[in-house]
């Protein structure tokens, strides 16, 4: 009678038991563990990250819940021994379970690479890595490296013309090549059948098309009127007449904050300098964008051969078709400077 007791209750014990464990079991596999009651994230996995540091990370940053349950079953899953780096989208109310195999699998979700303007190709670095695992410094190694603007088809003056400003999905994991190559890849995307054609017809290769563009971006940021100074500058090209444009003298001194370009600035030495040399200068003097770049190809075709800036500082241009209605518009402007004190 006492053995049948003891039975019993072993029984009764063992089921009370195995109920608690399979009912904890159930919790750590498909209980939401996961950022409950917060919002998905993104989340950065550094690369070298080991296993503590990500637990540390995931109970610091309040991610999981439980992080007894989770590293139990990561380890089982052995996550321990694989940590990827990568950017990841943690979702709300995620179990263990999906959150492991997710990191398991180094299925990243991509972030966006969005970057606008650079005059230079020495910004580019640091503009190209703000949202990307990758150091500046690494990327600036590839990037003026002798051979990598040559490898891709360019010179060191021209190169700066492949990274056409737009956003753009890439992994945060990519590197300094895996970089460049995808520029490169949405350059060739970019200047399609289409584009080159109208290139073709302007008697322009695509990166004196970029450059002249650039001189258009340096003049306005009033697209309305960007295929008109387009096609002023067409027709001094035609016409072989100098650009004489002050963005190209701008950026041939180096000094960004000019606002008067003076007589004694166009003698200065640099092939860059468009008062002094015939034609385009040897490369983009910023980093156009792809409504100026349009503005080129579908430039407006009319009479004008100079512009100048309003002088009521809207921003818009006046355009002559001679010399002399041209000297009546810059004079009208360069008294406007005079009354509000900007003499450089």
């Amino acid at each position: 009678m006492r053995k049948k007791y003891f039975i019993a209750l072993f029984l009764v014990v063992f089921t009370m038991m195995l109920s608690s464990f399979a009912f904890y079991t159930y919790q750590i596999l498909y209980t939401p563990n996961v950022l409950v009651e917060q919002e998905s994230r993104y989340f950065a996995i550094p690369k070298g990250t080991t296993f503590k540091q990500l637990q540390n990370r995931l109970s610091e940053e309040r991610i999981v819940n439980d992080l007894v349950s989770f590293s139990f079953l990561a380890k089982l899953k052995d996550l321990d021994t694989s940590v990827k780096n990568g950017m990841y989208l943690i979702e709300d109310n995620m179990t263990n379970v999906e959150l492991i195999n997710l990191l398991r699998s180094g299925y990243q979700t991509p972030v966006k690479l969005t970057f606008s303007n650079a005059r230079k190709l020495e910004q580019l670095p640091k503009l190209l890595t703000q949202s990307l695992e990758i150091d500046s410094a690494d990327l600036a190694q590839v990037l003026f490296h002798d051979t990598t603007a040559v490898f891709y088809g360019f010179d060191q003056q021209t190169f700066i013309s492949m990274f056409i400003p737009n956003t753009y999905q890439v992994y945060w994991t990519t590197s300094a090549t895996g970089l460049l190559n995808r520029m490169k890849s949405e350059y060739d995307n970019f200047w399609n059948a289409d584009r080159r054609k109208k290139a073709e017809a302007l008697n322009l290769t695509l990166t004196e098309v970029s450059t002249l563009a650039s001189i258009v971006r340096g003049e306005t940021n009033k697209m309305d009127e960007a295929p008109a100074i387009a096609g002023v500058y067409i027709n001094r090209l035609k016409k072989r007449i100098k650009l004489q444009a002050d963005p190209t003298l701008v950026f041939a001194i180096g000094d960004f904050s000019i606002r008067r370009i003076l007589n004694k600035d166009k003698v200065f030495e640099s092939p860059y300098n468009t008062y002094k040399y015939y034609g385009l200068p040897p490369g983009p003097i910023n980093m156009p964008s792809i409504p100026t770049i349009d503005a080129v190809l579908n430039y407006e075709d009319h009479n004008y051969l100079y512009f100048c800036a309003k002088a009521d500082f809207s921003g818009y241009h006046a355009f002559a078709k001679t010399l002399r209605e041209h000297n009546v518009n810059a004079r009208k402007f360069q008294r406007a400077l005079n009354q509000e004190r900007i003499y450089r």
